[in-house]
């Protein structure tokens, strides 16, 4: 299952078409997750697969669904904040909306290869 969706679409604006480069932006907002960790576990949030899905429209508000690793999370309230704060400082981003989801759970099943070796558990 691709967990990581980016989309864009047409826009016209003044008789002029703009279309986003989803990829470059997709590539940007992906790097500022991967600076960004769980405090408990020494791994950015992207590898540890808290990120469900990311997505952009044609206005550059950008929506991401993440989890927690459990609903009891001490940074339950921090760490979407630190998301949203962080993305938001991409350039031409204009506004960005976390949603926490726990459906389906997190579990170490959607860590990536990397953030499975960091851990030793490879």
């Amino acid at each position: 299952m691709d967990l990581h969706h980016l989309y864009g679409e047409k826009h016209k604006n003044n008789k002029m078409e703009q279309v986003i480069d989803t990829n470059e932006l997709g590539e940007s907002i992906v790097k500022v997750l991967k600076g960004i960790y769980d405090p408990e576990i020494p791994v950015d949030i992207y590898e540890l697969g808290l990120i469900y899905d990311v997505m952009v429209n044609t206005d550059y508000e950008v929506k991401i669904l993440m989890t927690l690793t459990s609903p009891n999370c001490p940074v339950a309230e921090s760490l979407p904040r630190e998301v949203e704060e962080k993305v938001k400082t991409i350039e031409n981003i204009k506004e960005v909306d976390v949603e926490i989801t726990f459906d389906p759970p997190w579990s170490k099943d959607l860590m990536s290869e990397e953030a499975k070796l960091e851990l030793g558990m490879l």
